[in-house]
């Protein structure tokens, strides 16, 4: 039963979590078999990984290191960021490998991050709340680690990995060798920084300051997420410059109407669209698809068949404009 309450209470979070993710992405909804996909990777494949290798890597340097509190701050602050943003990083990688035209803006990196993310913490907080949290303490030392972990602390490793996914769109939206490389390893920096960050503000502030050195560690962990929100905003402000730009001209050739196209350009009147009919969410998907399809051949040129894409998505849209209201 203890155990059982451990799954509900990190799993269903969890899915709450990545419900908000999802609704974040406003305008173009990532494909749900992909973000399926990253949740269990994070979930199962990158929290086994991650315990094997960790352990593998700790008993390594244990040979190396006899200071405990050392060997404790190499693996939590060092070992266990870098492994850990690693294996999530795999599959935001795979997916990118695979589906490259589905990181049509930053968002969607940070989106496919962010997922992996939210599985890779469910498995770990399970393994928490049971193990250190219910065996160690009962049932109040778990619910204690549930308020600790995944309520006050829930985004943290959805933001770390959502910085990789960042990097993994610009790369995408950017011409040259440089930048394809450059963003990306930019972007596992920044996630394995800020994991490494929290780990060692953990193990060296939080049993010396107690109550004093949690609130420190979560005030950075919240300007953190802050940051990361920041972005979010930023790229949903700057898909909907795309929207009003590019579907000006769809507008006007009368692929769509004038009223669909004042509520493509609009965060509100979008979303009470979408509840209408599964044909108004396909109609507003295809209205994003095709500005982002439309600006990436004005950034990027033709790639691999820009130009055909925008030619179905523009007929895919005059035959389901007739019918959104």
């Amino acid at each position: 039963m203890a155990f059982l309450i451990a799954v509900l209470l990190s799993f269903i979070p969890a899915f709450f979590y990545a419900s908000i993710v999802y609704w974040l992405d406003r305008f173009e909804k990532e494909p749900k078999r992909l973000l399926v996909g990253a949740f269990l990777w994070g979930a199962l494949v990158a929290t086994i990984g991650a315990i094997i290798w960790t352990s593998a890597l700790e008993v390594g340097v244990a040979m190396l290191i006899a200071d405990e509190l050392m060997l404790e701050f190499t693996g939590t602050a060092l070992l266990a960021p870098i492994v850990e943003e690693v294996l999530k990083g795999i599959a935001v990688g795979l997916i990118f490998l695979i589906a490259p035209y589905e990181f049509d803006s930053v968002l969607d990196g940070m989106v496919y991050g962010a997922i992996t993310a939210l599985g890779f913490a469910a498995t770990e907080n399970v393994l928490y709340l049971y193990f250190l949290g219910y065996q160690d303490g009962g049932y109040e030392s778990m619910f204690a680690l549930f308020i600790l972990r995944v309520i006050l602390g829930g985004w943290g490793h959805a933001v770390y990995t959502a910085f990789f996914g960042m990097g993994l769109a610009l790369a995408r939206l950017r011409r040259g060798t440089f930048s394809r490389i450059f963003f990306p390893l930019l972007g596992l920096f920044i996630a394995i920084f800020l994991h490494a960050l929290h780990n060692g503000m953990a193990v060296l502030l939080g049993e010396a300051l107690g109550l004093a050195g949690l609130a420190l560690i979560l005030m950075v962990d919240w300007i953190g997420w802050l940051v990361a929100l920041g972005v979010v905003i930023w790229a949903l402000m700057r898909e909907r410059r795309w929207l009003k730009t590019y579907l000006r001209e769809e507008a006007a050739r009368g692929t769509i109407s004038v009223a669909q196209y004042e509520t493509a350009s609009s965060l509100r009147k979008q979303m009470f669209a979408r509840w209408r009919s599964r044909e108004a969410r396909l109609f507003y998907q295809t209205c994003a698809e095709l500005a982002q399809k439309k600006h990436q051949l004005a950034r990027m040129g033709e790639e691999r068949g820009n130009s055909a894409m925008i030619l179905q998505l523009r007929n895919r849209l005059a035959d389901l404009s007739p019918q959104v209201g």
